[in-house]
């Protein structure tokens, strides 16, 4: 992508010249997944834990058909405040270009952005996956297949658990995305600590996290992502028996009004919130925290990064 085609801000671009950790974040949750006015307030709050953790936040957007990667404070309040705000994946990057567009960036356009910007470690909520169902409908999250060819690390709390949890992790392993669980033997649940589903490899601090990225370009080959799946506190996770009865329910009404396609994870996320009382977006947004700031812990520890 050229110099005039992307946007970095004064201060991420001061950082990256002086070799200074940035952390990229997504802007969907602030512009979709959040409502308002709560949905600034996490952004501004997302972006003060980058920094407590001695890192320069890059919050990633489109205004008006060109990529922002880090947003002053009007832009960041345009994109939680504007209606007209679309949500772009990686697929939905040039044709927004091409007409001028503003979109909120998704995990995919995110990693794609932030890594052709130079930046390295992007902290989120949960990924997407293969979903439910997948030998009838072989829907799976453009996430997948952008970070098998994207060199970048990614602190997750896993993915969505309205997904197929065993299937995704396979497929990760097919396409040769390397996780590391943090401080776990177990794959985070998104909502929960855990899925059930084992981890190959786990890590407990941020310099082995760094140890492992150093290690992937010392061996160059494929350009894939690291998943660093960090799970949320147990206290702070959402009840286990109440996920489970809730999500069953919610796929049930599902395939009984005939909800099918991109429609599908948008209404039972709806159904996870309203039916556990707005729990989930708690569990959420604390596991979002904790990513964010891991994230800035690890862009930190790297060899070479000024302090």
């Amino acid at each position: 992508m050229s110099e005039t085609a992307l946007h970095l801000s004064p201060e991420v671009r001061e950082a990256l010249a002086a070799r200074r950790p940035v952390v990229a974040l997504e802007s969907t949750i602030i512009a979709h997944g959040l409502p308002r006015p709560r949905n600034l307030a996490v952004a501004r709050e997302l972006e003060a834990l980058v920094r407590s953790g001695g890192a320069v936040p890059a919050t990633v957007a489109v205004l008006d058909g060109r990529p922002c990667v880090g947003l002053a404070k009007d832009q960041l309040e345009r994109v939680a405040e504007d209606d007209s705000v679309r949500k772009l994946g990686h697929r939905d990057l040039a044709p927004a270009l091409a007409a001028g567009a503003s979109g909120a960036t998704t995990v995919s356009a995110t990693a794609f952005l932030a890594a052709r910007a130079g930046i390295r470690v992007f902290a989120t909520g949960g990924l997407g996956g293969v979903h439910r169902g997948w030998t009838e409908t072989q829907d799976e999250s453009a996430d997948l297949r952008l970070l098998a060819r994207t060199r970048i690390t990614v602190v997750c709390a896993g993915v969505k658990s309205i997904l197929d949890v065993p299937a995704t992790l396979q497929r990760l392993e097919t396409l040769g995305v390397g996780i590391l669980g943090y401080g776990t033997d177990r794959f985070p649940g998104f909502y929960l600590a855990s899925s059930g589903e084992p981890v190959d490899w786990t890590v407990g601090t941020p310099e082995e996290v760094a140890a492992v990225m150093a290690a992937q370009d010392a061996l160059g080959g494929p350009e894939t992502a690291l998943l660093v799946a960090n799970p949320v506190p147990e206290e702070l996770q959402l009840d286990p028996a109440l996920h489970d009865r809730v999500l069953a329910e919610a796929l049930d009404d599902c395939r009984d009004r005939g909800i099918t396609g991109q429609a599908v994870t948008p209404f039972l996320l709806d159904q996870l919130m309203r039916r556990t009382g707005g729990a989930s977006l708690e569990a959420n947004l604390a596991a979002v925290r904790g990513n964010v700031l891991l994230a800035a812990r690890i862009a930190a520890a790297r060899p070479g990064t000024a302090r």
